[in-house]
C-alpha cells in the first residue's frame, strides 16, 4: 500500500527545516485539489531544496509529479500533484499572499466576508441603465 502523499510531503519538508508548515483541507472548497500544503524557507536556495526535496520523496513513493512553477526565482516555489499542491515560500511573500486566510474563507460564513461590497450594493450598479 502507498504511502498518503500528505505525509510524504510533510515529512519531505521537515527533513529540510521548512518552517510554519500548513496542511489545508480545500475538498469541500474546489475540485481542483483535496489539500494544499503551505511552507516557509529562509532563503531562495532553502525554497528550491526544499521543493526538490518534496518532488523526490513524492516521486520515489510512487506519485506523479504533474509540475512545478517558480524554480527560476526560489521565492515562491508551487509543487502540483494533482490531489496535493504544495506551495513553499520566503516568510515575506507568505505573508504578503496570506493563502491560508484566503482558502479558509468560506463564502457561506459571515464572519469570512471581505469588506468590500458586492455589485449590487455598490453606486456603480446602475452604469449602463
Amino acid at each position: 500500500m502507498k504511502k498518503n502523499l500528505q505525509d510524504i510531503v510533510i515529512s519531505a519538508l521537515e527533513e529540510v527545516k521548512a518552517q510554519d508548515i500548513v496542511s489545508i483541507d480545500v475538498k469541500d472548497i474546489t475540485d481542483v485539489m483535496d489539500t494544499m500544503v503551505v511552507a516557509s524557507g529562509n532563503s531562495n536556495r532553502q525554497v528550491k531544496s526544499l521543493a526538490n526535496n518534496v518532488v523526490v520523496e513524492a516521486k520515489a513513493a510512487g506519485y506523479s509529479l504533474l509540475g512545478v512553477e517558480g524554480e527560476d526565482s526560489g521565492e515562491w516555489v508551487l509543487v502540483d500533484f494533482g490531489d496535493v499542491i504544495i506551495h513553499i515560500m520566503l516568510p515575506t511573500t507568505r505573508v504578503f499572499y496570506d493563502l491560508e486566510k484566503l482558502w479558509s474563507m468560506r463564502p457561506d460564513d459571515p464572519h469570512s466576508q471581505s469588506e468590500y461590497t458586492s455589485a449590487e450594493d455598490s453606486d456603480f450598479a446602475d452604469i449602463g441603465d
